[in-house]
């Protein structure tokens, strides 16, 4: 089928922490009239633009245009937590390793492929530590249950013959100056990215040889003989190959219907601490924890210009609209007060300054929504939960498709069936949030 209208545009409920504090180096474009090109990309998001520097990298003589339909930084890309993680885990099993040892070792290989990457575009468009931070992450503990799941995982490090720290409760007591959790593992392997500072800094670095429009939102994409033809709300591009960055929105673009999860999570960041009252509280002036269970709270502490915030992250629903009505927001913020003075009980005077939802995208079998679609057409889509880097790459890999740049890497990223059928409406909804609310029942004190 060729695809015709898109039929859901995104949507950002509240407005990002990090995009609040980021601060952009060129300005934005919209698209305007017709606009000829070698390729077209659509999504300014991780995938959107490492497609487009591996493009350059590969095809450095053809012409690439990009059209975003908010601005860079302000959608899902800019919403995350900020983990770039090498060591793989699983967000609908709740549990950080959910292959066996070979499909372990693979999937560690291609995140680290991502972060590559990733750490050459932050070095080649001087990046700041600030906003890519090769600092590692722990896995903090806070109950029973998380212990013994930071003991399975640290084995299956150990199996993998993967470096690793273990921390008791005193060591993360001197690191976030808590003593909410009772352990945690230390990998030194992740990068802690802004993520909105991490991908406008992509953004502006492409810029020099990459037209970028935004707030040029894709209402139709149809092909015309062997030209792809991209309508916005004042302008055309045409182009004979096509890469959807697009995410969950790829079914909205009329491919993998009814086989895309959009998962909401929610995040909140606090309004700024005076950095000497923040180190009494909150200990290092950077640190950053992942839950022991991924259904816990995932948190941060940034530390800049004297000044420190926390960022945390907790709460999911399955949504069939794009839009969070403002009762959720406020509740899921609600949620992450009380989740935040649980851990810092000094800080209860110290207000939230932005809470957010951001979406992800995951299938029942835990497989990307990648190929080519159509002739010409290619999908790099469904990060199943680890966005920064599965977006990265698949953006990586969908220009080497694009482009016939045949490879062990890509064959084997390619090496999945087809993103699974979901049940039908209403039966995906309340089963899939079922399970969520089940699942962070079972985290407890970990959320």
């Amino acid at each position: 089928m060729n695809t015709g209208s898109v039929r859901r545009l995104p949507f950002e409920n509240g407005r990002s922490g990090w995009e609040a504090i980021s601060e952009r180096s060129f300005p934005a474009r919209s698209l305007e009239g017709e606009v000829k090109a070698d390729w077209l990309i659509v999504g300014a998001g991780f995938a959107g633009l490492s497609a487009a520097r591996r493009l350059r990298q590969l095809r450095p003589g053809d012409s690439i245009v990009m059209l975003e339909a908010s601005e860079v930084g302000k959608g899902t890309a800019g919403r995350n937590s900020g983990f770039m993680i090498d060591v793989p885990h699983n967000l609908s099993s709740s549990e950080y390793s959910s292959g066996g040892l070979d499909a372990t070792r693979l999937e560690m290989q291609q995140n680290r492929e991502a972060i590559a990457f990733a750490a050459q575009a932050a070095a080649e468009y001087g990046m700041s530590r600030g906003t890519f931070d090769l600092a590692g992450k722990i896995n903090a503990a806070a109950t029973a249950r998380g212990m013994t799941l930071n003991a399975r995982f640290g084995e299956s490090l150990r199996s993998a013959g993967e470096k690793h720290t273990y921390l008791d409760a005193r060591q993360l007591r001197e690191i976030t100056g808590s003593d909410y959790y009772l352990g945690g593992i230390y990998t030194p392997g992740a990068v802690l990215i802004q993520p909105a500072d991490y991908v406008c800094g992509l953004a502006a670095g492409l810029s020099r040889s990459v037209d970028i429009f935004e707030r040029s939102p894709v209402r139709s994409l149809k092909r015309d003989g062997t030209t792809w033809v991209a309508t916005s709300d004042k302008g055309r591009v045409s182009a004979p190959k096509v890469i959807l960055g697009v995410n969950g929105h790829i079914d909205d673009f009329g491919f993998y219907q009814g086989r895309m999860m959009h998962i909401f999570a929610y995040a909140s960041m606090t309004a700024a601490i005076p950095e000497e009252t923040a180190r009494k509280v909150c200990g290092q002036d950077r640190w950053a924890l992942l839950p022991a269970d991924a259904m816990g709270a995932t948190v941060r502490k940034i530390t800049s210009g004297g000044q420190s915030r926390i960022a945390i992250r907790t709460k999911y629903t399955y949504e069939t609209k794009l839009e969070a009505s403002d009762r959720r927001m406020s509740g899921m913020a609600q949620a992450h007060k009380k989740a935040l003075d649980a851990r810092f009980p000094a800080l209860k005077d110290v207000p939230f300054e932005h809470s957010w939802s951001g979406r992800l995208c995951l299938s029942l079998n835990h497989v990307p929504a990648f190929g080519e679609v159509e002739e010409g057409l290619y999908s790099a889509c469904c990060e199943n939960g680890l966005g920064t880097v599965k977006s990265t790459l698949a953006g990586m890999m969908a220009a080497e498709l694009a482009t016939g740049n045949a490879s062990r890497h890509l064959e084997q990223f390619m090496d999945h069936p087809e993103p699974s059928r979901l049940p039908p409406e209403p039966f995906a909804w309340l089963g899939i949030n079922t399970v969520i609310r089940l699942q962070e029942l079972r985290a407890g004190r970990e959320g």
